[in-house]
């Protein structure tokens, strides 16, 4: 069977229009836009690069368009989901919960948290610099 030339997305893939950090905030994923349901799935693309300023433990929000108010993005028991659970071009299934004034993007399946650049942590919260043959 030949492949199609053409297929059509699904139309909850939302994909990403900016990725910001800011120190007091956090870690801010700008998707496109619009109005997005209680209840219901929505597959969010990262499709841009995490900026190398962002620390690991930083929480991540969700903003939809250019608005005011910034989402939480939590893991599936309801805790924040931080910087390191997070990779750029990485799709992740979210379900949108609703409350009276606010909401929250609710992962489907827990991430953990991963960095694969850090070479030691030593208490202190300084670079730790590798001794003897360590490159």
């Amino acid at each position: 069977m030949a492949c199609k030339n053409t297929c059509r997305l699904c139309d909850r893939l939302v994909i990403s229009e900016a990725v910001t950090y800011t120190a007091g905030t956090g870690l801010v994923i700008r998707i496109p836009a619009g109005s997005y349901n209680d209840k219901e799935k929505y597959c969010i693309v990262v499709g841009q690069a995490i900026p190398d300023t962002t620390v690991i433990n930083a929480p991540v929000f969700i903003q939809i368009g250019t608005g005011a108010v910034l989402y939480p993005l939590t893991q599936p028991g309801c805790d924040q989901v931080t910087a390191c659970g997070i990779k750029t071009r990485t799709r992740y299934a979210t379900v949108v919960h609703t409350s009276a004034d606010s909401g929250t993007f609710r992962l489907c399946k827990r991430v953990c948290c991963t960095t694969n650049n850090l070479r030691a942590i030593n208490g202190d919260g300084t670079a730790v610099t590798p001794t003897g043959g360590e490159a």
